[in-house]
């Protein structure tokens, strides 16, 4: 599956809209991870514990949407988007979301 955050791909032309697809995941910090990143913030640098489950997320939420996308048919999802907000103290949500699309080859000389 194609998955892209323009609204067109290269040599490929959209012959159908199915509609918007969306894949989310929600995570609560992990206390043994926030005494590291604790730590970590008082020296400075990347508080890597952070990054590796963001980053994990990040691919979770886009792997529900991409299945998503294959129940409705769809063979490509273009302009997609990621958007991360609070949901409590210490849990945040990842929501990636395009539009679910049929693409095919374009035409030669087209």
């Amino acid at each position: 599956m194609i998955v892209a955050t323009t609204h067109t791909i290269a040599e490929k032309r959209i012959v159908k809209t199915i509609g918007i697809v969306r894949g989310s995941t929600v995570r609560a910090r992990h206390v043994g991870k926030d005494i590291l990143a604790f730590l970590r913030n008082l020296v400075g640098g990347e508080i890597q514990e952070y990054t590796k489950m963001l980053a994990e997320s990040r691919e979770q939420a886009l792997d529900r949407m991409m299945s998503d996308a294959r129940k409705i048919g769809a063979n490509a999802v273009v302009s997609v988007r990621f958007s991360t907000s609070d949901i409590a103290a210490g849990a945040a949500e990842i929501l990636v979301y395009g539009t679910a699309v049929i693409i095919e080859d374009k035409p030669e000389g087209v």
